[in-house]
């Protein structure tokens, strides 16, 4: 069995209106996980995990011809389960298949990401998974984020992480970045990465939205 955390760029039919909403569209929702769905046969069924003003996402699903059956079950004010079922596009649904042929098996959530992209883990064979990443169409990106590791799912704060959002803050700590009074700078992380500042800041930024994020998760 291998593992594999990709991430992956879809764009034009392959995501459809509702999946750029959820994907960084809507700026009132602060994070979306899909947990389950069904693509076996139309209708296409989702079950997500939202946080942020999702009362606002409910009233963009009411009149969507596309969307067939939705429901909102609150945790908290600012969090909710959504259960949706609707019509994707046979591009859409195809993208979704080709992670399902075979040995393989996606490991949820699937996160969607600010930038339109999402980021989920496989696990399967090691050709079935050259296969499914092979079969990714033109104009959908493919990013490989990890291979292998000691666990099958991301557990805790730091399984959150990209590799190199990982790498950023753990260089960023090394350097004293966090110390108080700060030793370090971004500049200073950068240089270690061999990136751009902006690179750096971001990757920091970002890793550290995800550790508070966790931290407070539920």
């Amino acid at each position: 069995m291998k593992r594999v955390r990709i991430t992956l760029a879809p764009a034009g039919d392959y995501a459809p209106p509702i999946y750029r909403l959820l994907a960084g569209g809507a700026s009132y929702l602060e994070r979306v996980h899909i947990l389950n769905w069904n693509v076996a046969t139309p209708p296409t069924a989702f079950l997500l995990r939202i946080r942020g003003d999702y009362r606002r996402f409910e009233g963009e699903l009411e009149g969507r011809e596309n969307v067939r059956a939705s429901e909102f079950l609150p945790i908290t004010d600012r969090e909710c389960h959504c259960f949706f079922e609707g019509t994707v596009s046979a591009a859409a649904r195809s993208l979704f298949e080709n992670f399902t042929r075979g040995s393989l098996m996606t490991v949820p959530p699937i996160e969607c990401n600010a930038d339109g992209t999402n980021t989920f883990t496989i696990v399967g064979t090691d050709a079935d998974i050259q296969a499914a990443v092979g079969g990714v169409p033109e104009g959908v990106g493919v990013t490989i984020e990890a291979v292998g590791g000691e666990a099958v799912a991301t557990e805790g704060a730091i399984g959150r992480l990209t590799e190199r959002q990982r790498e950023a803050i753990e260089t960023a700590l090394a350097l004293g970045y966090y110390d108080v009074p700060r030793a370090a700078t971004t500049e200073d992380v950068a240089r270690e990465l061999e990136c751009a500042t902006a690179t750096a800041a971001e990757h920091i930024q970002r890793g550290q939205a995800k550790l508070v994020d966790a931290l407070f998760d539920g």
